[in-house]
């Protein structure tokens, strides 16, 4: 019998050769377990050949030694939580905000769940480290970018991935659950939104439905599970800075798997399809800085007017080529072609 056993440090193989039938009985998938075994290496890898194993009671146990955790204090994702609350003009943005926020239930939820099972930010407390990125990712756009609406904008990053907290199941392991499977966390947000915007007094219809459409269009392409692809400035914005931290924290997160390994090349990452380079940049030697002397001659050169070089213009564009430039249209998201008319 093979077995996977995990806790917050990591996971290893595990192997049962003898008394296969009696151990088999003492667990069940996801059990807290007790194990005493011998290590081995096999293949290059190592595993655990199981020698004994009791089932350990759940009350027994902090969940946090048998899951990984965001490294990030959970005291202080809910003040810079607050702070990006507190900031928001828009009233029934804020209130929709609120509405979720500052209910207890909920966000015991929110802030324990990871943001998704395999791919980025795999934790407890990943949808609110993750969530948290984004937003900030999104007021430093909303900076540069002055024609962004940042309250949406904002809105979009804290409740993209909100349909997170029933699509997953984090309570032993992490997995999918039965409404995640049927529906997922795109059509589980929406409609979380949709519930809460309802209890909201005169809460501005458009504003609903750029809101959910913001969720419906977060994945960018249909081939990335998205209903929709992003259709206003605010929701492309949005799915560019959710891609942008998921890889990266997946990069690292492969990248960090893997501390001891030899050589300059993390194993191969099958999502990605390829090796990530874990080598770093040399740093710079010291230059000794050097002293000129200036001879006389030099002083003559430098002091000697310069000429200045008659200017070359290229030849006009051609009145073909500058008017197709002319008629051209430039849309930097049409590399992908349209699906259909009716997206």
């Amino acid at each position: 019998m093979t077995l996977k056993l995990m806790d917050c440090s990591g996971e290893v193989e595990a192997r049962i050769w003898d008394r296969v039938d009696q151990f088999s009985s003492y667990f069940e998938k996801d059990d807290f377990v007790q194990v005493t075994a011998k290590a081995s290496v096999y293949l290059g890898k190592m595993q655990l050949i199981v020698q004994d194993l009791r089932r350990v009671n759940e009350s027994a146990v902090d969940l946090a030694d048998f899951l990984p955790v965001s490294k990030r204090d959970a005291r202080e994702m809910r003040e810079e939580l607050e702070a990006l609350l507190a900031d928001v003009q828009d009233k029934h943005i804020e209130a929709l905000l609120r509405s979720f926020f500052d209910d207890p239930e909920f966000y015991a939820d929110y802030s324990q769940a990871p943001a998704a099972k395999g791919m980025h930010h795999v934790y407890l407390g990943g949808l609110l480290e993750h969530s948290l990125a984004v937003a900030a990712l999104a007021g430093d756009t909303a900076k540069r970018y002055p024609q962004v609406n940042r309250d949406l904008l904002i809105a979009g990053a804290l409740l993209h991935d909100v349909g997170k907290v029933e699509e997953l199941s984090y309570r032993r392991s992490f997995d999918y659950t039965d409404q995640g499977k049927l529906l997922g966390h795109i059509i589980i947000g929406v409609q979380m939104i949709e519930d809460r915007a309802r209890n909201i007094p005169d809460f501005p219809e458009q504003l609903l439905v750029m809101l959910k459409h913001l969720l419906l269009s977060h994945h960018g392409q249909y081939e990335f599970g998205s209903p929709k692809r992003p259709k206003f400035l605010e929701a492309v914005v949005l799915s560019f800075i959710d891609d942008l931290d998921s890889k990266i924290n997946g990069i690292q997160t492969h990248i960090d798997k893997e501390p001891n390994r030899d050589g300059n090349w993390t194993n191969y990452h099958r999502l990605y399809d390829r090796y990530f380079y874990k080598g770093q940049l040399a740093e710079a030697a010291a230059v000794e800085p050097v002293t000129a002397t200036v001879t006389e001659t030099e002083t003559v050169l430098r002091n000697k007017p310069l000429k200045t070089k008659k200017k070359r213009y290229d030849k006009p564009l051609g009145a073909t080529v500058a008017e197709q430039l002319k008629e051209k249209n430039l849309d930097l998201f049409s590399a992908i072609t349209e699906k259909g008319k009716n997206s």
